[in-house]
């Protein structure tokens, strides 16, 4: 496992992060503390969830999995500074008019709650889960630098962000010296390239962002287990649908092709994609068993031959996204 800076911050991170979307909605408790333990024991040192998991499950009111991750940090006792958290604010937590969006008022009211589930006195990185046009951006990052100074969020980072409104933020911490973002958490995979490709891969490099992708399966669609003629009748597969066309069934048979030949499975060869490109700091996998996370984690130190990744470049470059 290698670890890689932040953007350009001092702190390190595991090239492979554990995403805990999962956990207490498709994964159970007992499930997600397994996973959680066999990610720290092969070197993952880095796990994202948000408040707002899973609230859009009935019955569940949020913070689920945040909660998961305090429960399974004191069960067994792990050195908090051994873990790298990074958790997210925006999301409805409740019915009132403030709980929700990115104000000085739910953050600071948020930022305690999330505190409490994790039990923990720090988050690492602390993002915000999507930008909100009905708060000025200004009020947010002031909030956000005040929590980097009391000590409760180390790092601050962004996670669906149009290249626009994140250059504006990067613009108003500069001009009025607040913290800045240091990541971006983006959608981004061989079936979802054009949105952060077009614009916002530029704008990570040329100032330093840190690159999180989440989605690197595309919600398991580059696994394999979608076939054209035998689509699933479920909610997940629903949602998955729209990655459904010629094209990427395509790239899917090439890619099926490319596992059989290096002994690999499309997964791995699917993370390997983003591992080799030095832009991604670290993908977001959101393993709900045991067997997932083993065959994310053996995507880490495959080196595809110049021929293959020409191959995927050719077959998913030309898609269409919405």
């Amino acid at each position: 496992m290698e670890y890689r800076n932040l953007g350009r911050t001092g702190l390190k991170v595991s090239e492979l992060c554990v995403g805990t979307m999962q956990f207490g909605w498709s994964a159970d408790e007992a499930t997600s503390f397994r996973i959680l333990s066999s990610a720290f024991e092969a070197g993952i040192n880095f796990l994202d969830t948000a408040d707002v998991y899973s609230r859009w499950v009935e019955g569940n009111p949020g913070g689920i999995s945040e909660s998961i991750i305090g429960k399974w940090l004191k069960t067994t006792a792990i050195p908090r500074d051994k873990i790298v958290i990074a958790t997210k604010v925006r999301g409805r937590m409740g019915d009132g008019p403030n709980d929700e969006g990115l104000s000085r008022a739910h953050i600071m009211n948020a930022v305690e709650a999330s505190l409490r589930r994790l039990g923990t006195e720090y988050i690492d990185l602390y993002q915000t889960h999507a930008y909100d046009d009905r708060t000025p951006i200004d009020e947010t990052l002031r909030a956000l630098d005040d929590l980097v100074h009391q000590g409760k969020v180390r790092y601050i980072g962004c996670s669906n962000y149009p290249a626009w409104r994140l250059m504006r933020a990067l613009w108003t911490s500069d001009q009025s010296g607040l913290a800045r973002y240091n990541s971006l958490q983006p959608h981004y995979n061989l079936v979802h390239r054009k949105e952060f490709e077009r614009e916002l891969a530029d704008v990570c490099r040329t100032y330093g962002l840190g690159v999180i992708p989440y989605s690197p399966l595309a919600g398991g669609f580059l696994t394999g287990k979608y076939q054209p003629d035998q689509v699933p009748d479920s909610v997940r597969a629903k949602g998955v649908s729209r990655y459904f066309t010629e094209q990427n069934w395509k790239l899917l048979e090439k890619m099926g092709t490319m596992a059989k030949q290096n002994g690999m499975t499309i997964s791995q060869i699917a993370l390997a994609w983003l591992l080799s490109n030095p832009l991604i700091t670290s993908p977001i996998i959101g393993p709900r068993t045991l067997e997932q996370l083993e065959d994310n984690l053996a995507a880490v130190g495959i080196q595809l031959s110049k021929d293959d990744m020409n191959t995927l470049e050719e077959a998913s470059i030309n898609q269409n996204e919405d």
